[in-house]
């Protein structure tokens, strides 16, 4: 995205001052335009900033009012007057036109080139797309991980990056996955351009306006057969970024599909694990004896990590993907080699519990696993991690208020890019060096994410409390994630 005005008089050096268009700081600026011109239009796009002197002006005033009346129909960002080069100062019949038709006008220092603010524009576009790419990378990582765990975690991840809604669908067009879960109701409007599509061939793709909303279906085909559909809506998706992570999505959800499906009763075991996991079942219940006889005995532990593509599943254990992760449930005396026969990479045990207690098991696992991670070690168990008052807060409470505190910036697109920021901008107690350092990025780069941070939190970074609650949020959240 563009700069806005407003970042550019954010800027210091630049010296700009505002004279008219306060309500117009949110203003993107494509580009910086000089002209010296009476009538520049022809040769602007729309959304410059354009730079002007003057020096036309000096020998006779021209009609400033038709000057600024043919820029604002040329939907500019705005007007910079270059101070004290031919004029003493901006003259008064620009400010009455600009304040008139509603254009921002900035006087420019006249210690100021206009090269400068070129200069600075360009810079911030670059930033951009230098983030851009950044947000595009770490979503497409994003939706390769969530591909070890099956299609539905595909397709709840693309949702999460997209901030729209997600089917995935069977070749005759039933729902096999939506996300949310309200998005299934919009199958049934889609049947039409899903029977076009299957005629038209496996490269087909159509774009169709439904409910008020511009919805986008794809078939997922493999082998010249169209195995399933994914359908975008709530979001339009006209950037390069995002048609990028949609193909993606697109490319895994068709090997998902090729793939041979589990064996009998891997499907209801797995059910049973996230039923489990999400509180659905109670196994303690008097009328669960049944269900206790096939669940491994407690005290059991939960271990969390990636799944082994097509991985065996020992005897045993229960394993499932739960909210974008793999969840393995076995016996507290299971042997750690069982665990690395299901999970890939680092994984992270539980402490061992009873049935009652598995949601807090799973936050545990969590937590191990963010160790084992950061560590670089295979496998870290929870009750050998350091106590203290993380620990105390590694709850279910303490989980939902950790979210509710970073919920401003979960809900960006840069949402990774700027919860990594944060953590590292902490840790280095707020020394943007070795902040930038740790990140891999340049200075610069952070205090952008910085300030966007800034403006999305409701208080006070320079607050050490308000900074030590953030802390322990992210470090709470990173026993979930």
């Amino acid at each position: 995205m563009p700069p806005t005005l407003g970042a550019l008089l954010r800027t210091p050096s630049l010296r700009l001052r505002l004279l008219t268009g306060q309500d117009r700081t949110h203003r993107q600026v494509e580009w910086v335009a000089v002209s010296e011109l009476a009538d520049p239009t022809p040769y602007l796009a729309g959304g410059e900033l354009v730079l002007t002197t003057g020096v036309r002006w000096v020998d006779r005033l021209p009609d400033l009012r038709a000057y600024v009346g043919r820029l604002a129909e040329r939907d500019i960002a705005g007007i910079g007057f270059g101070a004290a080069v031919n004029f003493d100062h901006t003259p008064e019949e620009l400010v009455d036109a600009a304040e008139e038709f509603g254009v921002a006008l900035v006087e420019v220092h006249r210690l100021t080139p206009f090269m400068a603010v070129g200069k600075e524009v360009s810079r911030l576009l670059a930033q951009e797309e230098y983030e851009g790419l950044n947000r595009a990378f770490a979503a497409q990582r994003a939706l390769t991980r969530a591909a070890l765990t099956g299609a539905p975690a595909v397709v709840d991840r693309l949702a999460r990056e997209l901030g729209g809604w997600v089917l995935l669908l069977s070749p005759d067009g039933a729902v096999r996955h939506a996300a949310p879960g309200s998005a299934a109701a919009r199958a049934p409007g889609l049947a039409d351009e899903l029977a076009r599509l299957r005629g038209a061939g496996p490269r087909a793709s159509v774009s169709v306006a439904s409910e008020g909303d511009r919805v986008s279906v794809q078939p997922l085909a493999t082998s010249g057969r169209a195995r399933g559909f994914l359908a975008v809506g709530g979001v339009r998706v006209s950037g390069s970024d995002d048609r990028t992570l949609v193909n993606a999505a697109v490319s895994l959800l068709s090997l998902e599909l090729e793939r041979p499906s589990p064996g009998p009763g891997s499907g209801v075991r797995s059910a049973v694990l996230t039923a489990l996991l999400d509180g659905a079942l109670d196994p303690v219940h008097p009328g669960a004896a049944d269900l206790r006889a096939v669940l491994p005995a407690e005290p059991v532990v939960v271990a969390v990590g990636a799944a082994l593509p097509d991985g065996p599943r020992p005897e045993g254990v229960l394993v499932a993907g739960h909210e974008g992760r793999t969840v393995v449930l076995a016996a507290a005396a299971t042997d750690a080699a069982v665990f690395g026969e299901v999970l890939a990479g680092p994984v992270g045990v539980s402490a061992p519990v009873g049935y009652p207690d598995l949601a807090a098991a799973r936050s545990q696992a969590e937590r191990a696993l963010a160790a084992a991670t950061e560590e670089e070690s295979g496998l870290q168990r929870y009750d050998q991690l350091p106590g203290g008052l993380l620990g105390l807060l590694d709850t279910p409470a303490g989980a939902r208020l950790a979210d509710d505190l970073l919920a401003p910036i979960d809900q960006q697109r840069a949402a990774p890019e700027l919860l990594a920021s944060l953590r590292a901008y902490l840790a280095a107690s707020g020394r943007w060096d070795t902040a930038a350092e740790r990140l891999g990025v340049h200075r610069h780069t952070l205090r952008y994410r910085m300030r966007r941070i800034r403006e999305l939190l409701p208080g006070d970074l320079d607050d050490p409390d308000h900074r030590t609650e953030l802390w322990i949020a992210l470090r709470v959240r990173e026993g979930r994630h």
